[in-house]
């Protein structure tokens, strides 16, 4: 009796753990088949057959997908996606990543965490929530069951404004790069370019007309939002914008899903979801002069001519200073040369601080005595002088020559290519050299192996016309003239 007792518990506990291996196997199996919510207890690690994107999470709709977004091929990272958009909408931490592994687990305990220990990477949401959803909008969202939001994306965001989702002074867009960023002010949207490890440049600034509701001191600060009415609205308190910048679609009935990027050249950009394709439907530049750097290093862009150097004795593709030097002038191994060029601009000079002085002399005396100063650039009719204490990117080509720069340029940096382009070239001449000299000897070898051999076959008994006559025949020819 005992032992039937004991074998129907041994049964048991059999099938117990059947049961909780193929459960937890199931939960694993389904976590590539996308759900509408994911709950306690889900895990999911990386499929090694997949090659771009595993969704895990749906929209009710079915337009957007939470899941594992395969990054340059080996690495991971946890992303919202639409299907007909090249980048993602949202990614969990721009500047982490994990390995695309079976080590790489993600799950949900309340919390939203993936970890990797091969890189070292924990990430979560810290919440206690009881289900995880992607709402219409593509908004992630940790919710408890009474529907209280613990924890959203629209908090976090990357380089993607969605329609209807609120932009505070707190956040921040970054472009792809990271170079650039988008950020509210006081009473406006600014974008910042990214110039030294300290510093960042204004280069972009749209200031609210407040022509329906003013800033009022005191109030908080303001937040911008995407209208479905085709505009990007800035407010401070309730519904009233202070400011309306309008998009394409501006007060147009067009069905659809609106969004603003930040993208790799640094420009701010809207685009409109139709059903079918994403339209442009917005540009904050709209003159690649304007953008940040749209040539490079060291560069000039000149409206309707396009790129060039600012140094004369270089082309283009070959201005692109060093980008390893130091950060600034500064030390005794610092040298430089001086480059001077008129028709010279600073670009976004209304929003660049800026001295007057009396002549270029003095304006550039101003950058000389200045070791963290990498140019300056004059208005010889205002006598504005704008010092540009950071690596120099992109100028502005004009054609006014009274517009003048001054433009510290490393010894030896701009030289490597050069130096590059004149070996290869020596190089090359000395191998066709080596060539010829080859074919030559090899020709004169040839010439001199038939000649050799002709000379031996005449010393011999070889046929032919040409034969060794010998003494014998030299007599005979004696007697013959005799």
């Amino acid at each position: 009796m005992e032992g039937l007792c004991l074998n129907s518990f041994t049964r048991f506990l059999l099938l117990l753990f059947v049961f909780l291996v193929f459960s937890h196997k199931w939960q694993r199996a389904n976590a590539s088949e996308p759900v509408l919510e994911l709950v306690k207890g889900f895990e999911a690690i990386p499929d090694s057959s997949i090659d771009s994107f595993q969704p895990l999470l749906t929209d009710p709709n079915g337009n957007f997908s939470f899941g594992f977004l395969r990054v340059n091929g080996s690495r991971l990272s946890l992303a919202v996606t639409h299907p007909n958009l090249t980048d993602p909408l949202w990614v969990f931490d721009p500047n982490r990543s994990a390995s695309w592994s079976h080590k790489t687990t993600l799950f949900f305990n309340g919390s939203l965490v993936i970890t990797d220990p091969s890189s070292r990477l924990e990430w979560s949401t810290h919440t206690s929530g009881d289900r995880l959803i992607l709402r219409n909008d593509s908004n992630l969202q940790v919710v408890k069951t009474s529907s209280f939001v613990e924890w959203e994306s629209f908090d976090f965001p990357g380089n993607t404004l969605v329609e209807n989702q609120n932009f505070t002074s707190a956040m921040a867009l970054v472009s792809p790069n990271g170079l650039y960023s988008m950020r509210l002010g006081s009473d406006f949207i600014g974008l910042y370019a990214k110039v030294s490890e300290d510093f960042q440049q204004f280069y972009w600034k749209h200031s609210a007309l407040q022509a329906k509701a003013k800033v009022k001191d005191g109030a908080g600060p303001i937040l911008a939002r995407i209208n479905p009415n085709g505009y990007l609205g800035m407010y401070q308190t309730g519904n009233i914008p202070i400011d309306v910048e309008a998009f394409n679609s501006f007060q147009r009935p067009v069905n659809g899903l609106l969004i603003l990027r930040l993208e790799s050249d640094g420009n701010l950009r809207g685009y409109l979801w139709d059903g079918s394709h994403w339209a442009l439907n917005y540009e904050a530049i709209r003159e690649t002069c304007d953008l940040p750097n749209p040539c490079g290093p060291y560069s000039l862009c000149t409206p309707g001519s396009g790129c060039s150097c600012i140094d004369n004795g270089t082309v283009i593709g070959e201005c692109n200073h060093e980008n390893s030097s130091p950060a600034d002038f500064c030390g005794k191994t610092a040298a430089f040369k001086v480059v001077r060029r008129d028709g010279v601009e600073v670009p976004f000079k209304e929003l660049m601080e800026h001295k007057t002085t009396s002549s270029l002399g003095e304006c550039e005396e101003m950058c000389v005595d200045n070791c963290k100063c990498f140019g300056a650039v004059y208005n010889n009719g205002s006598g504005f002088c704008y010092l540009v204490n950071y690596p120099i990117r992109t100028m502005l080509g004009v054609a006014d020559p009274s517009k003048l720069g001054y433009f510290k340029v490393r010894e030896g940096v701009g030289k490597k290519k050069s130096r590059v382009g004149l070996t290869v070239g020596m190089s090359l001449l000395a191998v066709i050299a080596l060539v010829l000299m080859v074919a030559m000897v090899y020709v004169g070898f040839r010439n001199w192996s038939r000649e050799k051999r002709v000379l031996e076959e005449d010393n011999g008994l070889s046929p032919g016309p040409y034969k060794n006559l010998g003494s014998d025949s030299f007599n005979s020819v004696e007697m013959s003239r005799r």
